[in-house]
């Protein structure tokens, strides 16, 4: 536990070393290469990826969520910011509107900023940055406008998990907490559901250099986040998601004190009729295997409360 926690991104601003970082971002965007799909398309010309997302960024909402992890909701909630488009493409998405269909409002920084100003004003635990792989420099931009006026809430990086290493990178003392899902184990599954090369590789590279940065997650005397990783895995019907190979890698290549949600969420959405063995919720039973199956591998945090 820890008593008392401050921005990790507050020490960047006063040394300036966070202006320098947003323009370092801002350059990317000339020849996209943020996530591991490297499209290397000018999107400050409005050129677009697979995220389908130029210079501008998209959110979809903003609001204090209380449906996010405990320690992360708290008691006043996780203040999410959901931005459009994303770098993957789940097959069986229950937000595609969000993710594949761009759904949302263009926004600028200054608006962005406003956006995190407003959930710190609501006493919102955090500033939650949902699907934000593809906009961090707009969230840099918007950051360092924000932290100039006063945001002093931690910032949660709320991601599919198919980032880059040198992207992550930039944002080392920037993130306070990392929350990455782990979709799959095997590069082939990935392939056919969420149409994306090498996830589990790059997956976990990625994973390993957020726990670099922040560690294990530490929690202050409420019981709220302040800093570390967590990790979400949902399960999907028929142990397609590689359970148990997730968390012998978590508990071998991390830690067994990583914070893990087991998500018993699933539902078929999107495309998800077009593959039978996707098209049914995850049983109780397979829920069930699921956490037995990380608690074997000796991870010992972990939520998996039943939606």
């Amino acid at each position: 536990m820890v008593t008392s926690a401050y921005p990790a991104y507050v020490r960047l601003l006063e040394t300036g070393e966070l202006a320098l970082r947003t323009s370092s971002a801002q350059d990317i965007l000339k020849c996209c290469t943020l996530c591991p799909w490297e499209c290397g398309v000018d999107r400050t010309g409005e050129e677009m990826g697979e995220c389908q997302t130029g210079s501008t960024a998209r959110v979809y909402s903003y609001m204090p969520h209380h449906g996010e992890e405990h320690p992360l909701r708290g008691r006043h909630g996780s203040g999410t910011i959901f931005f459009s488009g994303c770098n993957m493409h789940c097959q069986f998405c229950q937000n595609a509107d969000i993710s594949q269909e761009n759904y949302g409002m263009q926004v600028s920084a200054d608006k962005i900023s406003a956006m995190m100003l407003d959930l710190q004003a609501c006493d919102c635990h955090n500033i939650n940055l949902v699907s934000p792989t593809h906009v961090i420099p707009q969230i840099l931009d918007a950051l360092l406008i924000a932290a100039q006026k006063g945001l002093r809430l931690p910032l949660v990086y709320n991601t599919g998990g198919y980032d880059a290493i040198n992207t992550l990178k930039l944002l080392a003392g920037i993130i306070d907490i990392y929350m990455p899902d782990m979709k799959y184990a095997d590069v082939e599954i990935a392939k056919k559901y969420s149409h994306i090369p090498d996830y589990p590789y790059y997956n976990q590279k990625a994973v390993k250099e957020m726990h670099r940065q922040v560690g294990d997650l530490e929690l202050d005397n409420n019981g709220i986040a302040v800093r570390g990783l967590l990790v979400r895995h949902l399960v999907l019907p028929g142990n397609i998601s590689g359970t148990k190979e997730v968390m012998d890698f978590l508990s071998q290549n991390i830690s067994i004190n990583t914070y893990v949600n087991i998500m018993d969420q699933y539902r078929p959405e999107y495309h998800a009729r077009q593959f039978p063995e996707l098209f049914r919720r995850t049983s109780v039973d397979e829920f069930q295997s699921a956490v037995d199956m990380a608690i074997d591998c000796g991870i010992e945090r972990i939520d998996h409360l039943m939606l």
